[in-house]
């Protein structure tokens, strides 16, 4: 379907091929890397920490204003559910969205990979994060009220095992939120192979809604709710696309260090190039075509 490398970190030359399934449509990676060559293409700071400096808290309260939206939805699917048991945040990196929960009355918790960014959650957020894999998370069958996974899904060789371990641990009537990039946008058609949500090769499986939708009724969820734009990832996604060179993350990662003023300079063209993706970011999604989907699913018995 189409062949790419890694254009945003930069961690390989390699040329992967994206193919679609003649049977479902599926959309993965082919071949599949093996695990231990896929831990090389992911960065050691793969997440986000504030770093105390006037960009890093600059940042901060963008992430946070950004993550505004993804706090409503996750507050209104939760908000009857608040005293019956804890949230837990999947993939929760440095915790800043778990943190957000908690100052709005949940107990949230965090699941991540990577000790160091649980690690960050603790330490930096306040947030009891634990390190490893959601079927091995320290949490009684049944306990949680709800489990949000932004961006986890496309990441893993067995998405279906992930949502499967979350039916067991959600409480009866418990709410699971997820968010992954969305392969039948806009973005997509425009861009091809260069779309930033392929994200070669991080990314094992592109879904579409549809795609994603069938997964959780296979899993033991009913659609609740869908939602096609996000404040943070489809402008930004956007802009990355076209600049990769500018994304924050990816120049953090990519190395070497910046100077305070070149790097408040390339925030801002970057901050720049996503307030001009917004008009299209929105009009996309409004057509239930935006670069992610975001879906409350309910637990079914």
């Amino acid at each position: 379907m189409c062949r790419t490398s890694d254009r945003l970190y930069r961690t390989t030359a390699e040329i992967f091929s994206v193919v679609e399934c003649v049977g479902c449509g599926l959309m993965r990676l082919f071949p599949w890397p093996q695990p231990e060559e896929l831990r090389r293409y992911y960065p050691e700071s793969y997440w986000f920490a504030g770093d105390g400096t006037a960009a890093g808290r600059l940042e901060e309260l963008y992430r946070r204003w950004v993550l505004a939206d993804h706090v409503r939805f996750v507050v209104r699917a939760l908000l009857p559910l608040r005293e019956a048991g804890p949230v837990l945040d999947v993939g929760c990196g440095g915790g800043l969205f778990a943190r957000l929960l908690q100052e709005r009355g949940f107990r949230a918790l965090g699941l991540e990979v990577s000790a160091r960014a649980a690690a960050v959650a603790w330490r930096q957020n306040g947030v009891p994060a634990a390190c490893g894999i959601l079927s091995g998370a320290p949490l009684a069958a049944g306990s949680c009220a709800g489990i949000t996974m932004f961006h986890v899904l496309e990441h893993l060789y067995d998405p279906a095992a992930y949502l499967q371990a979350a039916h067991e641990l959600l409480r009866p009537d418990g709410r699971l939120v997820v968010q992954v990039p969305n392969a039948s946008c806009w973005q997509f058609l425009l861009f091809g192979e260069n779309w930033n949500g392929i994200d070669v090769p991080r990314h094992l499986v592109n879904f579409r809604a549809r795609d994603l939708e069938a997964l959780l009724r296979h899993c033991g969820f009913e659609v609740v709710r869908r939602k096609f734009f996000s404040l943070r990832d489809n402008p930004a996604g956007l802009a990355s696309t076209i600049a990769p060179g500018l994304d924050p993350m990816a120049r953090r990662v990519r190395g070497p260090a910046e100077p305070p003023r070149t790097r408040l300079l390339k925030d801002a063209l970057y901050g720049g190039l996503t307030l001009a993706a917004l008009p299209f970011a929105v009009l996309e999604a409004a057509c239930h075509a935006g670069s992610t989907v975001m879906i409350e699913a309910r637990k079914l018995a």
